[in-house]
């Protein structure tokens, strides 16, 4: 399970550690790990390579002024930009100064265009680390400006320059972060490195400990999505079974001309293991679903809404007909899943959340941005602004498990606990992958499991189909939602084989 820590979580087990090490040696430690990571980045060795080290006036900047020196001895040829030092430089910093000066290192005085014209082999980004509150103005945006428009491999320490590492948003309206291409992050992993910018700006994270006593660190209250959270919930399935003994699913929707967003949802559902599948009708139902004839097509208004796990919301359109059959899902004895227009419906009527909330069977809710900002009644930009939090918040309003759908998933439960999910890939960014991802979760609560591994399950899952399809050609530009299904079916069985065979 790899832990996540907040910045004032990472400060007071640096201060705790610091207390019982020689002055400085953490970020020793910080520069022998970068080194490291430097070296196995280059592409030619050192000697026939040329880096350069952006150092900032903080500690982070202590870290790459210590880096400088180990490559520079290794051979490299080190140029390093000191950003304003001006202000007081704390002891290990100065330490680090004089080693990178009595190196072989090269002190770079050039600007931002000269940066962007040589051809480095790498660039290490040590200007500032998980301390930044203002955005990168004046000289120092002008610099990742120029990084940015480089080629070569890029390497942030710690958290990548511009990058608010709780939440993954740029800091600033108008801000700039460094783009790297890997990350090599100190004493704990953080947030923002996974969801929100973090994804894109972060590239490929390395967790460094830096050899800090595992007594220094807290228990965690967010966590990175794997296997490990809800793998026991596959089981093998028994000879002497049938179709009853892997539970029903309902999909609810399909008003006039949405009809294709629950077969969908119900095709994932029947792909995902469950015994049986409706499509529940707003409107008028088709006689069958030529498709995929297994499922069974019934009118809403008919159907027992007590006989199957509800998944509610896909193509259900917002009339006072598909609220009131919303009304009848959150009132039934089923466990249930909210997506889509359900959501909706339920933001623009306080009467429907206070029902929810009352639920005792197991409850999810899968919203994208905007369906949580209405939900919350704030701006789509403060949720993307910190995911974590409006995922918190809204797991707690509702007393139930929420998926707040995007770049680095964030799940969230009642209790405040929250994980965010490493699967995925934009291939997703296409209409009707959460309808899929809806009847993958629904099928799942279906045959038994728990709403909060349910949810884990289903968002690790689906992203891992669309990067498998990724792997094998099929996207990410084109691929639709509906290739994302039998894949779905493959990476089930593989992960029973696999969780079985233990």
């Amino acid at each position: 399970m790899n832990p996540l820590y907040t910045v004032a979580q990472i400060r007071a087990i640096e201060q705790a550690a610091a207390l019982a090490l020689p002055p400085g040696a953490l970020m020793q430690r910080a520069g022998q790990v970068g080194a490291q990571a430097a070296l196995s980045l280059l592409p030619a060795p050192p000697a026939q390579t040329k880096v350069l080290l952006l150092a900032g006036p903080g500690n982070n900047g202590g870290d790459a002024l210590e880096m400088a020196a180990h490559l520079a001895h290794a051979g490299a040829a080190v140029s390093v930009w000191m950003g304003d030092t001006a202000r007081g430089l704390s002891q290990e910093r100065q330490l680090a100064l004089a080693r990178a000066q009595a190196s072989p290192a090269r002190f770079e005085e050039r600007g931002a265009a000269a940066i962007a014209s040589t051809d480095w082999d790498l660039v290490v980004d040590g200007l500032f680390g998980i301390g930044l509150e203002r955005p990168l103005t004046g000289e120092l945006r002008h610099i990742t400006e120029a990084v940015n428009q480089l080629t070569c491999p890029v390497l942030a320490l710690d958290v990548p320059s511009g990058l608010n590492a709780d939440t993954g948003a740029i800091v600033g309206l108008d801000g700039i972060a460094v783009r790297a291409s890997h990350t090599v992050t100190f004493i704990g992993d953080k947030p923002g490195l996974h969801t929100c910018d973090g994804r894109d700006y972060a590239g490929t994270v390395q967790v460094a400990c830096l050899d800090i006593d595992a007594r220094h660190f807290p228990p965690a209250k967010a966590h990175l999505n794997g296997s490990g959270f809800f793998a026991r919930q596959l089981r093998a399935r028994r000879q002497n079974t049938h179709k009853g003994s892997f539970g029903n699913v309902a999909v609810l929707g399909g008003a006039h001309g949405m009809t294709g967003a629950p077969i969908l949802s119900a095709r994932s559902a029947l792909f995902s293991g469950a015994g049986r599948v409706y499509i529940a009708f707003a409107d008028s139902a088709p006689a069958y679903d030529s498709g995929q004839p297994e499922l069974m097509c019934r009118l809403a208004s008919d159907f027992d809404f007590n006989s199957a796990t509800l998944v509610v919301g896909p193509g259900l359109g917002s009339t006072h007909h598909a609220r009131n059959l919303l009304a009848r899902a959150i009132g039934s004895d089923s466990a249930l899943l909210l997506d889509a227009d359900a959501l909706n419906l339920m933001a623009a009527e306080p009467e429907l959340q206070a029902a929810l909330a009352q639920r005792s069977m197991p409850t999810v809710l899968t919203p994208h941005p905007l369906e949580a900002a209405r939900l919350l009644g704030i701006a789509v930009g403060a949720v993307q602004a910190d995911r974590l939090a409006a995922a918190r918040q809204l797991a707690a309003q509702m007393g139930l498990t929420v998926v707040l759908k995007g770049s680095g998933s964030v799940i969230a439960a009642a209790n405040g606990s929250v994980v965010i999910n490493t699967t995925g890939n934009p291939a997703l960014a296409t209409a009707g992958t959460g309808d899929v991802l809806s009847g993958l979760g629904g099928a799942l609560l279906a045959q038994g499991w728990p709403a909060w591994e349910a949810a884990l399950g289903a968002v690790w899952l689906h992203g891992l189909a669309a990067d498998d399809l990724v792997r094998q050609g099929a996207g990410p530009l084109g691929l639709t939602a509906g290739e994302l299904i039998p894949a779905i079916r493959l990476a089930i069985n593989r992960l029973l084989q696999r969780s079985n065979s233990h």
